[in-house]
């Protein structure tokens, strides 16, 4: 059975920092490329950061770059994404990708939310 099963959900003030943890199983995770979207209300979802199978590069949407790090550590299976300099409009239900581009396999997790606020 495939999980994603994302932590890290926090409530903070802008210019705080937030580290999310996305952790898979029922699936060969160091085969998937693997990313973070978020979704405001009111919004569309988004891409936020995404990064390519072991040892791949990592990719940025603008408004975070900079300020997120994604990361991934294939032994424990899990992906992390350290956002520092929290603003406001980085209010959202954060969601864990994985994605298989030869076999179109496709997953998400059921998302966390993260609130910027002072």
């Amino acid at each position: 059975q495939v999980r994603l099963v994302e932590s890290g959900r926090g409530s903070v003030h802008p210019g705080g920092s937030l580290r999310l943890s996305c952790a898979a199983s029922g699936f060969t995770f160091s085969t998937y490329a693997m990313s973070w979207y978020r979704q405001a209300p009111g919004k569309e979802r988004e891409l936020v950061a995404g990064i390519g199978r072991a040892g791949g590069s990592a990719n940025y949407r603008a408004s975070v770059s900079g300020r997120f790090t994604i990361s991934r550590e294939d032994g424990k299976n899990t992906v992390y994404l350290q956002m520092n300099s929290l603003k406001p409009e980085d209010t959202a239900v954060y969601y864990c990708n994985a994605e298989n581009f030869r076999s179109r396999n496709t997953y998400w997790g059921q998302g966390t939310q993260v609130t910027v606020s002072s």
